[in-house]
């Protein structure tokens, strides 16, 4: 028998994602663009990497057994893609997720298997309803159980530093110049950030936040304001605490972005570039726009966007001109799409 050129699994898939030059999103900026796309993953996000990463580490380490429950936090991609181990590695998997998560994400989570429990996205962290607490809860009451704490959770930053980082460095071949990446967990930009810069210290690496959350003001003065933070619509961008997860040295500078501009930049990349990317890419393309409207980039710059996730997860949000309208990202200077037709 001929050798069958295939993969024993989908976990072989993870990593080693595409390297896409950005040509008419970006065609009147200085510079060039090219985007990290993470949705190619199995998983379709760039958790795929940490929820591998940490899981086998814990395999190694005799913390995770056969038949134990993994239990994580989640605004829905690390959840999707530590169920997705999950299943082919046989444990169980029990997910707190904010009800800030769109219902897609919900819905794939109870596709592959998870236990849900969704949360009030609105309260403080320390609020027993929050998914930290409730997740630190159900660890303590089920026997067997490991709380994965992506937050603060060092491998979180390890492994971008070991996968996404090497990656990058060698599609570019070293010349990259600009790292640009949306910052939650603080994992993908703080490990990424940290190879590139022991690479070439020249590096400059920019954090995207949320108006809404703590990170930009906390980078600035390293100081926890409370005041900055109130709802906001993007999901896995910003915090209204301070993750471990962020190694906040390696980062140069945070520029924050509107739930509107970001969702519409989301739209604007899937019509322009055919790049079908989330709610997060959207924000990171728009601190794009930003920073090149603040004179960040010259001609000779080489920026990296890292763009996490796929934009299936976001039918129901940024994707549907229905959410759009009610959220008041629609009105008189901004056409709803005229590309349905019904034939009677």
């Amino acid at each position: 028998m001929k050798e069958i050129k295939a993969y024993s699994n989908v976990l072989e898939l993870i990593g080693n994602t595409p390297l896409l030059q950005l040509n008419r999103i970006t065609s009147q900026m200085k510079g060039n663009f090219y985007a990290k796309v993470e949705g190619f993953n199995p998983g379709h996000s760039a958790k795929d990497r940490i929820a591998l990463h940490i899981i086998e580490k814990a395999e190694k380490e005799g913390i995770l057994k056969p038949g134990d429950t993994i239990i994580e936090t989640t605004s829905g991609n690390t959840g999707f893609s530590i169920a997705m181990v999950s299943v082919l590695k046989g444990y169980e998997c029990i997910l707190a997720v904010s009800s800030k998560s769109s219902k897609d994400k919900i819905d794939m989570l109870r596709a592959m298997g998870a236990t849900v429990h969704v949360c009030p996205a609105h309260v403080p962290a320390d609020d027993p309803r929050s998914y930290y607490e409730v997740a630190k809860r159900l660890h303590s009451e089920i026997a067997n159980s490991v709380y994965i704490n992506q937050y603060f959770n060092k491998l979180n930053i390890e492994a971008h530093y070991e996968t996404t980082g090497p990656e990058i460095w060698e599609q570019t071949n070293g010349q990259i110049t600009h790292l640009v990446a949306c910052s939650g967990t603080g994992g993908t930009i703080s490990g990424t950030a940290r190879y590139l810069k022991e690479q070439n210290p020249n590096v400059k690496v920019i954090g995207i936040d949320a108006y809404g959350s703590v990170l930009q003001k906390y980078h600035q003065t390293r100081e926890f304001d409370k005041n900055e933070i109130y709802p906001y619509r993007i999901e896995g961008l910003g915090k209204n605490l301070i993750p471990d997860a962020t190694d906040f040295d390696t980062i140069d500078a945070f520029i924050k972005v509107t739930d509107e501009d970001s969702a519409h930049t989301a739209r604007e990349l899937a019509r322009t570039e055919g790049i079908f990317a989330g709610y997060t890419s959207g924000a990171a393309l728009q601190g794009i726009k930003q920073l090149d409207e603040e004179g960040v980039f010259d001609a000779n710059s080489i920026v990296v966007v890292i763009l996490p996730d796929h934009g299936s997860r976001y039918m129901s949000k940024v994707y549907s001109d229905e959410w759009m309208a009610q959220q008041g990202f629609l009105d008189e200077k901004t056409e709803v799409p005229q590309n349905l037709q019904y034939i009677k």
